[in-house]
């Protein structure tokens, strides 16, 4: 398996965005993955890679996550497959659910069903717009025309131009067991976030069985893992927090303290089957330039 590790961006601003870039290229880390969070400064994930694809010669650019469920997929299909033909090999689409604020949701309304009622905004309805979108966008990438007649889309013979030569694999978020169903139905990869080394072994597991209950198999390199990495011992709140919303793992297994601790633990990460990073500092702006040269230090020689 080729061990990848990237940087995620999760509430940088515009105004520091285009140095950090330039710094990515710069030090020829491997990637740059950008946050779908509507309601901060952080820059918009679709918008960030192209403006990153364009400054950029080598650095690959993905989203950790977009939100699928209220995007259109034909417009996003045409989006992603410009950026593509435009940046080849280098454009790492993941799509999840719905966004993580609960107040941004009303942002991405699910369409009305047939009848023509709105789509309930329940988890369940979300996902099942989730899998038409989802068959929707991955037909776009791939076939010059396409009809379709579901229950939210509804669309014949339509094609978004030229396709990339090489179709696009699309990864998917989400560590539920309706999640994890999903990408062994559908996805071609999967990025895990807040998962320990044996969730995660247990997650691959399930969306092997997944795929195999499909007629499908999943690349045995293309299981990810969004990993925070703190520089301090984090705050008893944060503690707190992590402990609330995840009682049956160790915050230590979930949010390593320095890069010993990271080395460590991507080590048991490799061992349990994952391969690809994204690794999400702790830090503040100001931060920024010395993580990333220590990133390089530290962590681009675990790459093979």
């Amino acid at each position: 398996m080729k061990v990848r590790i990237g940087i995620g961006f999760g509430s940088v601003a515009p105004a520091g965005f285009a140095a950090l870039v330039d710094r990515l290229e710069k030090l020829e880390i491997d990637s740059l993955w950008l946050s779908e969070q509507l309601s901060t400064p952080a820059v918009d994930p679709l918008a960030g890679m192209a403006f990153a694809l364009g400054r950029t010669s080598r650095l690959k650019i993905g989203t950790g996550v977009a939100v699928l469920p209220g995007r259109n997929p034909v417009l996003l299909a045409k989006q992603l497959a410009s950026l593509a033909l435009l940046a080849p090999r280098r454009v790492l689409p993941v799509l999840g659910l719905a966004p993580g604020r609960p107040a941004d949701r009303p942002a991405y309304p699910l369409p009305p069903g047939r009848t023509g009622a709105q789509a309930a905004p329940t988890a369940g309805r979300r996902g099942e717009v989730f899998d038409e979108a989802l068959d929707v966008l991955r037909r776009l990438l791939r076939e010059p025309r396409v009809t379709f007649h579901g229950e939210f889309f509804d669309f014949t013979d339509v094609g978004i131009g030229e396709l990339p030569t090489r179709p696009l694999d699309i990864w998917l978020g989400g560590a539920a067991p309706a999640a994890l169903r999903r990408i062994g139905r559908f996805g071609d990869g999967w990025l895990a976030s807040m998962v320990s080394p044996e969730q995660a072994a247990a997650g691959i597991a399930e969306i092997n069985a997944a795929a195999a209950a499909a007629g499908r198999r999943i690349d045995d390199d293309h299981f990810g893992l969004s990993l925070r990495v703190a520089f301090a011992p984090p705050a008893a709140d944060s503690l707190a927090a992590l402990r609330g919303r995840y009682p049956d793992v160790d915050p230590a297994r979930l949010m390593p303290v320095g890069w010993a601790a990271a080395r460590e633990l991507i080590g048991e990460y490799l061992a349990a089957g994952v391969s690809k990073f994204v690794v999400h500092p702790m830090t503040t702006p100001d931060g920024w330039p010395s993580f990333l040269d220590s990133f390089a230090a530290e962590l681009m020689p675990l790459e093979n």
